[in-house]
Order: structure tokens, then C-alpha cells, then sequence
């Protein structure tokens, strides 16, 4: 017996299509023997320059020439746009990769479906296989497609970053190249004290804040929850409403209104203190009362999903749980504590790893409500109530240091990344629904 699918195997890991071809699917394999062939093309064309580019970011920079008796400025290597491009490549090429091995595979099995006496799908056969029997993976190709590009290789690209001396004013293309520099970005946000200084300071309040800010709305969440759902509390629904409303509120609006509400000059709240005989605080104007108005704030707009959730949470724990627990002489925080607390942590604890991870970037409240300040003289462009990220944007669009930029994200990331994965594995949820797999 002939062997078809070696053949054909063989055939179209030497050129895609050709094994479609000697499978008598013509149809499909000239079509892919032309996709084949100008993915070839290209690659032989743009793959050498591309890693070329990768590598060296480029070897001449802008520079003057006299042309024709002239001094005229000659374009030269962008050190950026080469490395953007190798990227690109390589992702193609990667997905031409991919699809090469599944042209050989699917040569592979139509020629094993031949030596067992099965006919190869025709053009018609073979469409609606993709786009019936396997609807669902043809669909997902084009959003996978769009994440790679617009979502990995994003990430991949700041990554890098962070091994150069792209930064303003000394390597900014195309008038200077840039140049790969290893771990010294690192090395100089860890060691050298004017960056150091700055970094130490803006993380350890970056932690400070992620913990209260997550704390306070959380707790705050489950006494609102609970004090609702109060026996003796009239007007349930009416209370749920009120208290919702500054969720409802986009939160851009109430950041903002809370920024002039907060003012230390024309502030109302100041003005209420002054009423009643006290001094006005220098709400964002001091270190100190910045951070306490920045929690106070997030409060405000997070304490009404914490109580949402909570609150779905408490319709669901069996009411004969506390009857039990009153037969056997239980107080009100000996439930509390026994059968509710429990039961609330148990359903929402990754939700809390979750808040955790999104106040660590939280960007929004910081930027629209203090946008990092009040100023501090020894921290390199970072205010008292900068976090990291919003620290890592002013680094970015206002300072043109790209590469100490992008090794900020990658450290907030190896935090997030790290805290959320150990703590949700210990968390009770997770255990009972790995025992249940």
C-alpha cells in the first residue's frame, strides 16, 4: 500500500499546499501553495533586516551632510520603529509557523483517510467543516489575532524597553539611537539614590494604599450590608437606593466634584469647618491630609460595591444556620463572627484579591482627585500621593523616560502578579473547587 501520508506530509513541509495538492484538494492546496509562497517571499525578504534591526536598534543616527553646497539634516535609523517592526515580523512568522504545522498535519491526515479508502473533502466539504463543525475555533482566530498583536506584543514591546536607554534627553530617535543596556534600569531605580529614593517612597505608600484603600471599602461594605438587612430597619429597598447612588455616579464626575470640594481655599467643607469656629485642613495641599482625603474619597465611591456584593452574599446563608446557633445561646457577633464573616469571606475572596490588585493600580481616583501631589523636593518627578502607576504615566508623557517607565510596569506587574496567584490559592474557594475537580 502506498504510503499517502508520509508523501503528503512530506510534500507540504517542503512547500505549504503541496501535499493538499498530491491529495487531489486543488482548490484548497493552490490557494495555500500562493499563501505559502508569498509568506516565503516576505520572510526572505524581511526577516534577516528585521532580527538585524532588533538587535542593533539601529547604526547611523540623524545626522547633518552638505548636499549640493547645502547642510541638510539626513534622516537616519529610528531605533524604535526597528524594533517595533522585528516584532511584528516575528509575531507573523510565529503564526506562519503555525499554520505551516497544521498544513502539515492536515496532509498528514487526508493522506491517512486515502490508504483507509475515505474520499479527501472537496472545496464545498472543506468550508463548511470550518465554518460549521468548527464554527467556534474559526470564529475565536480573528479576536486571537487582534489580542497578539494589540494586547502580547504591546507588553512585549515595554518589556524591552525596559533593557534600553530609551529615555529624554540623550536617546530619543530619531535624532539619537538607542542602544540595549541590560539590567542597568533596574540597577539605577534600585541603587541610585536619586531614583531609589523616589521608587522606595512611592512603593511603600503604593502598598500602604492598596491595603487601606482595599480594607476600608470592604469593611465598610459588609457594615453597610449588614446594618441594612437589620430586622428592624423600614425601607429597605429606599436605603439600597440612596446608597448606591455615588456608584451610579461615573465616577469621573464625582472625582472631580470632590477635588473642589476638598479645595483648601474656596472648598466648601472648609467653609462648614469654619462655621462651627474650626480651622480649615489643608486637605491636598498636605502630605499627610492628601493621603487621608485620597482614602476618605475612594471610600465614598467603593464602600457601594463592597455592600452590593455583600449583600448578595447574605440572601443566600440558610436563615436555620442562626436559629441554631440562638438555640445554643449564641450572641449577635458570635453569628457574626461563626456563620456570616465566614460565609462572606468564603464567597468574595477572590473578589477582594481582585480589588486588591486594582487599587495597586488604581489610576483614576489618584490622577483626577490629587494627580499625585502635593509635590515632595526629593522625589524625581513624583508627588506624596503618586503610585506607581501613576507615576510611571508622568514618567511616560510628561518626562520622555521610557525605559525606567516601562521597568516600573514590569515591577508592578511582578506584584500583582505574584500576590494574586499565592492568595487566591490559599483562599477556601479555590481549594474546594480544585477537591471537587
Amino acid at each position: 500500500m502506498r504510503q499517502h501520508r508520509t508523501i503528503a506530509a512530506v510534500l507540504s513541509a517542503f512547500c505549504m499546499g503541496l501535499g493538499q495538492l498530491y491529495n487531489r484538494q486543488w482548490i484548497k492546496g493552490l490557494m495555500m501553495v500562493l499563501v505559502g509562497g508569498y509568506a516565503t517571499y516576505y520572510f526572505a525578504n524581511n526577516l534577516g533586516p528585521a532580527i538585524r534591526g532588533m538587535i542593533t536598534l539601529g547604526e547611523h543616527g540623524s545626522r547633518l551632510e552638505k548636499v549640493n553646497g547645502l547642510t541638510q539634516m539626513v534622516p537616519g535609523d529610528h531605533s524604535i520603529n526597528l524594533l517595533i517592526e522585528g516584532l511584528i515580523t516575528l509575531m507573523a512568522l510565529a503564526i506562519f509557523l503555525i499554520g505551516h504545522y497544521a498544513n502539515i498535519r492536515n496532509a498528514y491526515n487526508t493522506g491517512r483517510k486515502r490508504e483507509e479508502g475515505i474520499a479527501p473533502n472537496n472545496f464545498r466539504q472543506t468550508l463548511n467543516y470550518i465554518f460549521e463543525q468548527k464554527f467556534a475555533q474559526s470564529f475565536l482566530t480573528l479576536p486571537a489575532t487582534g489580542i497578539l498583536f494589540f494586547t502580547i506584543m504591546p507588553i512585549i514591546f515595554m518589556i524591552l524597553l525596559a533593557f534600553t536607554n530609551y529615555s529624554a534627553p540623550n536617546n530619543l530617535p530619531p535624532a539619537k539611537l538607542v542602544d540595549w543596556v541590560g539590567f542597568e534600569t533596574f540597577r539605577n531605580l534600585v541603587a541610585l539614590k536619586s531614583w531609589s529614593h523616589t521608587f522606595f517612597g512611592v512603593l511603600t505608600w503604593t502598598l500602604i494604599w492598596a491595603v487601606l484603600a482595599t480594607v476600608t471599602t470592604y469593611f465598610g461594605g459588609v457594615l453597610v450590608a449588614l446594618l441594612i438587612q437589620q430586622k428592624g430597619i423600614r425601607f429597605k429597598s429606599v436605603w439600597r437606593v440612596i446608597l448606591i447612588i455615588p456608584y451610579a455616579i461615573p465616577q469621573l464626575i464625582s472625582l472631580l466634584v470632590m477635588r473642589n470640594m476638598f479645595n483648601g481655599q474656596f472648598g466648601p467643607i472648609n467653609q462648614y469647618l469654619g462655621y462651627f469656629g474650626l480651622g480649615g485642613l489643608p486637605w491636598l495641599t498636605d502630605p499627610f491630609w492628601a493621603k487621608v482625603t485620597v482614602i476618605l474619597v475612594n471610600m465614598w465611591v467603593g464602600i457601594p460595591v463592597s455592600m452590593l456584593l455583600v449583600m448578595s452574599v447574605l440572601t443566600t446563608i440558610p436563615k436555620d444556620l442562626y436559629e441554631a446557633a440562638e438555640v445554643d445561646g449564641a450572641t449577635g457577633f458570635q453569628k457574626f463572627r461563626i456563620i456570616t464573616l465566614p460565609m462572606i469571606l468564603f464567597s468574595t475572596a477572590p473578589i477582594l484579591i481582585a480589588q486588591f490588585a486594582g487599587n495597586i493600580n488604581n489610576f483614576n481616583l489618584i490622577f483626577l482627585l490629587t494627580n499625585g501631589n502635593p509635590a515632595v523636593g526629593d522625589y524625581q518627578y513624583a508627588g506624596a500621593t503618586d503610585l506607581l502607576v501613576t507615576w510611571l504615566y508622568k514618567l511616560t508623557l510628561d518626562q520622555q523616560r521610557y525605559n525606567m517607565a516601562s521597568a516600573i510596569g514590569i515591577i508592578i506587574f511582578l506584584i500583582i502578579a505574584t500576590f494574586s496567584i499565592y492568595n487566591y490559592r490559599r483562599t477556601r474557594s479555590f481549594k474546594e473547587e480544585d477537591m471537587i475537580q
